[in-house]
């Protein structure tokens, strides 16, 4: 009987692209019109529909080496064979080997999670949900629009983090450097920070506005 550890091996064919993170639970909209890829997607959509996708890093010139499974959850077939597909983001990985390159890149990695936690997460979570709307009111606010977050803000802890990450949008390093975390704790944390830093950022703005208005 195999084991525990064994299990949680396996074969996955990988998707490197450039600035792109991709979290659980997030959906990830694809075109694929490169004719490796299209090769790799049909093979897919013939097994479990799931591939890993894997930042693109122009700096090492290498994927990273965690990244997020994606799953196929429906696709269009484009007259000349592109794709357009929508995925959703499953478990993380981290890659353990390339198996091998070509026609495209398969790897042998193993699943990972957050580590389990006895610390009561909720408050944390709840401060970062209070800048994520204080931000959102600032922004619209400079703007002169109306901005509304969805109703659909995940409100367990770990799940609010990855939503939080997911929506960080630019900064592909930190967003890599939040899905390798593997301490719910420690990324609320990070997202607090960021999300404090840029409310006072956005607050700053918003005097200066409202200042200048009134001349």
């Amino acid at each position: 009987m195999p084991s525990s550890s064994s299990l949680a091996v396996r074969e996955l064919p990988l998707f490197p692209l450039p600035e792109v993170v991709l979290f659980p639970g997030r959906p990830l909209p694809l075109h694929i019109f490169e004719f490796r890829y299209r090769m790799m997607m049909n093979t897919i959509l013939e097994s479990d529909r799931r591939f890993g996708v894997l930042m693109w890093d122009p700096v090492q010139g290498q994927p990273a080496s965690i990244g997020c499974c994606a799953e196929i959850l429906q696709y269009v077939r484009l007259p000349d064979d592109r794709l357009k597909m929508l995925t959703l983001g499953q478990q993380r990985f981290r890659v353990l080997e390339y198996v091998r390159e070509k026609p495209y890149l398969v790897g042998l990695v193993e699943w990972i999670e957050d580590r389990p936690t006895d610390q009561n997460l909720q408050p944390l979570a709840s401060d970062v949900d209070e800048l994520l709307r204080d931000v959102v009111r600032l922004s619209a606010k400079l703007m002169d629009r109306e901005i509304e977050l969805p109703e659909d803000i995940p409100d367990l802890p770990i799940e609010l983090s990855y939503w939080v990450a997911s929506n960080l949008y630019g900064v592909a390093s930190e967003q890599q450097a939040l899905l390798e975390m593997l301490d719910t704790a420690t990324r609320l944390e990070r997202e607090a920070e960021i999300l404090s830093s840029t409310r006072s950022h956005l607050a700053a703005r918003t005097v200066l506005k409202d200042t200048l208005n009134e001349d």
